[in-house]
């Protein structure tokens, strides 16, 4: 368990990072609060930490207005306590899965050893083995596994041939979406962007129609990451419009047109458009309906379950608490839903709380999400956020030992 003394080398909350931002552009506060549309006061206090800097829309309005990046505000990527050791093995293997994304493309000159161990069939479990641990959110695991793996599906890629070459891709596909999933959840979001790029390349590898445009919901993701809500809304307009293009009414494409509905939702949240954002997740309702079934079609996760969930995460995005707190009541989530999506709404839901003037809800929420998946918790920019100022805002309280797991003053 993390000492007292840890607190000493905990990084700097999300206000003092954007005020130190707004020195450099040397800026006062009131030229800040000009520049993205909030008042003075507002500005005073998010630099202050008495008010959460936690929301999507609202660091995408300061990065915009100081022409930097989310993850400058954010603080991304964090460094695990020193006693968090599963943490740390996930973090150190970073460095070896940036290499093997670096070599796509490039000619891997395998050995014959290499060569004469390429089978698709014991790839295929291998890549579905690491796809579950990372949807059991076990990252460290993941992690091990990873450099290795991406390796080996290069080689499989370079060196088979027709319908083995397109297969091959596809699984290599599969590792770059397990890879991208991976660094995002420890906040590696350059490396995970240069993933997205390999997903996007692979995918057209395989000429399979659903598979491209199901890697375009990942490229939609990067321009919504940093606000760039036109483009990412022409990217879910395009696949969209090709979905409607493919042959067929099998039940991948149908689940592929709800997931991006979904994503669309999302897009729309994160700009403020709640009536557009509604509009989507009702289409994405119905879709869901006509499915009957939740499933995990190129590794987006979409059904009934999953419409469910994200009724809760739109009113987050938009500050929402009491309709997303509201909405949480009526969602009952398998428990053999993967941990990993089970975790990111356990963690929407505490915000929800928090939104909502419960923080003793909020930090519950949490800690069952620290129950299932504790480094995906613990390295989740909107828990720590929130539990800071939670803290600031309150006296010493029965959670902070959570807190300190999170590394956060």
């Amino acid at each position: 368990m993390p000492q007292l003394s840890d607190i000493e080398a905990l990084p700097e909350t999300n206000g003092n990072r954007l005020a130190e931002l707004r020195r450099r552009r040397r800026w006062n506060q009131q030229r800040l609060a000009t520049e993205s549309g909030y008042s003075l006061s507002a500005v005073k206090k998010f630099e202050q930490g008495l008010r959460s800097l936690d929301r999507a829309d609202v660091i995408l309005r300061f990065s915009k207005a100081l022409d930097c990046h989310p993850t400058e505000i954010t603080g991304q990527p964090y460094m695990p306590p020193g006693t968090d050791h599963d943490g740390q093995a996930a973090v150190a293997a970073t460095a070896a899965v940036h290499r093997a994304l670096l070599r796509h493309g490039r000619p891997t000159r395998p050995a014959d050893a290499e060569v004469a161990r390429v089978e698709l069939p014991s790839l295929r479990q291998r890549v579905a083995e690491v796809n579950g641990l990372r949807h059991k959110a076990a990252l460290a695991r993941t992690a091990e596994l990873l450099p290795q793996l991406l390796r080996d599906l290069q080689v499989a890629a370079e060196v088979s041939t027709g319908n083995d070459r397109r297969a091959a891709f596809d699984l290599l596909t599969s590792g770059y979406e397990c890879a991208m999933q991976y660094l995002y959840k420890l906040g590696r979001t350059w490396d995970a962007t240069l993933a997205t790029e390999r997903v996007l390349w692979s995918a057209e590898e395989t000429e399979d129609p659903l598979r491209v445009i199901a890697a375009k919901w990942y490229d939609a993701g990067e321009f919504l990451a940093i606000g760039e809500h036109d483009e990412a809304g022409a990217i879910i307009d395009g696949a969209l419009t090709d979905l409607g293009a493919v042959r067929g009414h099998g039940p991948e494409k149908t689940s592929l047109e709800g997931a991006f509905h979904l994503k669309a939702a999302l897009n729309h949240a994160r700009a403020t458009d709640q009536r557009a954002a509604d509009r989507h997740l009702k289409l994405a309702e119905e879709v869901a309906g006509e499915l009957g079934e939740d499933r995990n079609d190129y590794q987006l996760q979409f059904g009934p379950t999953n419409v469910a969930i994200w009724s809760v995460t739109l009113p987050v995005e938009m500050g929402r608490g009491r309709d997303a707190v509201r909405q949480a009541e009526r969602v009952r989530v398998p428990e053999q839903y993967a941990p990993e999506r089970r975790t990111q709404y356990l963690i929407d839901v505490g915000r929800a709380h928090f939104y909502n003037g419960q923080p003793d809800d909020a930090y519950r929420a949490f800690m069952e999400a620290e129950r299932l998946a504790p480094q995906q918790t613990r390295m989740h920019a909107g828990v720590k956020e929130t539990v800071r100022v939670m803290r600031r805002t309150a006296r010493r309280t029965p959670h902070d030992e959570f807190a300190l797991r999170l590394g956060v003053a």
